[in-house]
């Protein structure tokens, strides 16, 4: 499932570009040398794959938890109906039961601390402003993790993770050269599709879970697994 987090990292980027796109406008880089100003923007995406890859290896532990219990095929369908779920969920809920409220103390720490770091010009300033900006909430960061917990291994979880990383790349970098060049027909398109991918990967990990014999997108294999995962597990 790895390549549907590099897609979902590279078409949900389009995504980012709007919510951590002003972050990345700030960010102090060294204009007059673009040799500097390649290895600043290395390091600030090197801060965010570790960052996302930490969160995948955690939530990968939980999904391997759960797989102990011979969840690994319940696991992936659920995963899927959830991202299709969120998706498709009326907003005025959330507004109704706001579920990052508790999460706000921690989100204002965080970017008190990137804001410290943007006033610095110290090496590893663009490595920290990347790891605090893999910390800030984002909805398609969740829908990840919600692949890591599915991917039920501590380090299939930190790859799923990172390639969702890599995915978010090509375009937060073109951003960060050419400033907010999206224009607003675009900007529109994109948050229509936005929606519509989620709902394509939440329906590739439920058919992962139901073990049809398609190949790369629901093998068997997954069946045959769990079958014997029990059967050492009765023993």
């Amino acid at each position: 499932m790895f390549y549907a987090a590099i897609i979902l990292g590279l078409l949900g980027s389009f995504h980012c570009v709007g919510m951590c796109g002003p972050i990345a406008f700030l960010l102090p880089l060294d204009r007059r040398s673009n040799s500097k100003k390649v290895l600043q923007l290395v390091s600030y995406h090197s801060g965010r794959l570790l960052m996302y890859s930490v969160l995948g290896a955690l939530f990968g532990v939980l999904g391997k938890s759960l797989n102990l219990f011979g969840m690994q095929q319940q696991i992936s369908i659920i995963i899927g109906v959830l991202m299709i779920v969120v998706i498709i969920m009326p907003t005025k809920i959330f507004n109704r039961y706001n579920f990052s409220k508790p999460l706000y103390k921690f989100v204002g720490r965080v970017k008190s601390a990137m804001g410290k770091q943007l006033k610095r010009k110290d090496p590893g300033t663009f490595f920290t402003l990347g790891y605090l900006n893999g910390l800030l909430p984002c909805g398609l960061v969740y829908m990840a993790i919600f692949g890591a917990i599915a991917s039920q291994g501590v380090m299939e979880g930190a790859l799923y993770m990172f390639f969702f990383g890599i995915g978010t790349i090509p375009l937060m970098t073109t951003a960060i050269y050419l400033g907010n060049f999206l224009n607003n027909n675009l900007k529109k398109l994109i948050i229509k599709a936005i929606p519509v991918l989620v709902v394509i990967v939440g329906i590739l990990f439920i058919l992962r879970g139901l073990g049809l014999d398609i190949p790369y997108i629901s093998p068997s294999e997954m069946v045959a697994i769990e079958q014997v995962s029990a059967t050492h597990s009765c023993h």
